[in-house]
């Protein structure tokens, strides 16, 4: 059985969500690399991160299978500023702390050091932080009034 990889992902939790819905579909596929991202972070890029891999008879149903959860994802992060679902959660590059830890890291040796991450508007240029909101899509800050 040949196995190749249709997705890579930077943290355990995203791959585990993913590799499971992809069994409830029945794809027959499993996660490489994903004990070495957990051991030691500072590899993730270093190897390519988490990947997923899935059965080479069943790679075309497994794409579209991914397209769609994350077309589904999308839909749940429109921008605030101008509406967007063109948006991705990066790591922003404004903050002046993310610099200072990128020099401190760069000095430090392997000392890892968390970045902030935000969502990034590719249509306005808008960056946000996700809103908590309940299961019925209202924001958490509205149950008082």
């Amino acid at each position: 059985m040949s196995f190749i990889p249709v997705f890579s992902f930077d943290n355990y939790i995203d791959a585990n969500l993913r590799m499971g819905q992809l069994q409830e579909e029945g794809i027959n596929c499993w996660l490489k690399d994903e004990h070495t991202v957990v051991i030691d972070p500072i590899l993730t890029n270093a190897i390519g991160g988490i990947k997923l891999m899935v059965h080479e008879t069943q790679k075309e149903r497994a794409m579209d299978l991914l397209r769609i959860m994350r077309n589904r994802e999308k839909e749940n992060h429109a921008c605030p500023h101008c509406g967007s679902f063109n948006v991705e959660y990066i790591i922003t590059n404004r903050k002046a702390s993310n610099w200072l830890m990128a020099i401190v890291t760069f000095l430090l040796g392997s000392y890892a050091v968390a970045t902030e991450k935000r969502y990034h508007c590719f249509d306005c240029g808008e960056e946000f932080e996700e809103k908590d909101r309940n299961t019925d899509g209202t924001d958490l800050t509205d149950e008082g009034r």
